[in-house]
């Protein structure tokens, strides 16, 4: 009865987070920001085909950065086969509720066709993660870092809470890395899980130590290769946010809306950052909320501010879909064509 009952809570669920998504969009937003839908809609008509070009342009751009992260974390790859793999997972998450851990499982199907072991692309899922992880907690960094150097935090009080949460954030990437590069912490971890392992069945409790030895030796893994690549996985995942950014700043440039540099940052930062909330497929709806209030609250007109988080949306959320599922067709035929290739030789 379990194994029929799974599936069921599983399309319950997706169908549920698409349904919470949708009303987020479509009647939450427009409330928010104060306007109508035909409002919004009218800042679509100004937009010329060079500057939906341009946006593309971006758009691919920033997908090409990223790749660089990719490579640098899995020796070997190929920037094309990053970029296949890349598209391929992001779509799977965009569709699921929680559809990292789907996604993840894409990255070692889709990498293992290329001949890569197990282990490395799991300390590469490891590595790729963490420069994710720490760029999330650097954007409010410096979103918060913009607003107070612009003059946006007029009250004095709330400037200094803002630079507490800066520090704090800071004090939080540098524990991260501490964690990662301790060998003691790492151990302390282990014996934690060996700990929580002791009221699993016994069919499925782990061996004692193998947890400590496994975490041990995935760290040793994982920290030998963040020494050699970290210059590459650092700039890709910078020119990566950064281009982001760029596109953020021109979707509000394509929809009119007026908005300084600083309130900009903070609300691209903050965009990202809610991308994480995990009750819809990849933060959608909660992101573009969020984002479009704290533009408003900044005196920006709502009706630009809101096509404009939306058209930043649909480059990264909306089109990431129809270009995975283009991306898995190629992969599943250069696949079928190596397999031919092969039985003819």
């Amino acid at each position: 009865m379990s194994t029929l009952r799974a599936p069921w809570v599983r399309i319950t669920a997706t169908a549920a987070s698409f349904a919470l998504a949708v009303t987020l969009i479509a009647v939450a937003l427009p409330e928010i920001v104060g306007v109508s839908w035909e409002t919004i809609a009218q800042q679509f008509t100004s937009m010329s085909v060079p500057m939906a070009l341009w946006l593309v342009v971006l758009w691919f751009a920033g997908l090409w950065a990223y790749t660089y992260v990719l490579t640098g974390s899995l020796p070997g790859l190929t920037n094309a086969q990053a970029l296949t793999m890349n598209a391929v997972g992001s779509a799977v998450s965009n569709l699921l509720p929680f559809g990292g851990a789907a996604g993840v499982a894409v990255t070692f199907a889709m990498a293992g066709t290329w001949g890569h072991r197990r282990r490395a692309i799991a300390i590469s899922t490891v590595v790729s993660g963490v420069w994710n992880m720490l760029s999330r907690l650097a954007l409010p960094a410096v979103g918060l870092l913009a607003l107070i150097v612009s003059g946006h935090l007029p009250d004095r009080r709330l400037t200094v809470a803002a630079g507490v949460a800066v520090g704090t954030l800071v004090a939080g990437l540098g524990v991260l890395v501490a964690v990662l590069v301790s060998d003691a912490a790492s151990r302390r971890i282990g014996g934690l899980l060996e700990r929580c392992a002791r009221v699993l069945p016994s069919r499925w409790r782990p061996a004692p130590g193998r947890i400590v030895d496994a975490l041990h030796k995935t760290r040793h893994d994982t920290v030998d290769l963040m020494r050699t690549a970290w210059l590459q996985l650092s700039l890709g995942m910078l020119a990566y946010l950064g281009l982001q950014g760029v596109l953020f700043w021109w979707c509000l440039e394509a929809t009119n809306a007026v908005v300084a540099f600083g309130p900009a940052v903070a609300a691209f930062a903050l965009g990202r950052l809610l991308t994480t909330a995990v009750i819809t497929p990849s933060g959608v709806g909660v992101s573009e909320n969020g984002t479009a209030a704290l533009l408003v609250a900044f005196g920006s007109a709502p009706g630009p501010v809101a096509a404009a988080v939306l058209l930043f949306s649909f480059f990264t959320y909306a089109i990431e879909i129809p270009f995975g599922g283009v991306a898995w067709l190629a992969w599943l035929g250069a696949r079928r064509r190596g397999r031919l290739a092969a039985a003819q030789r």
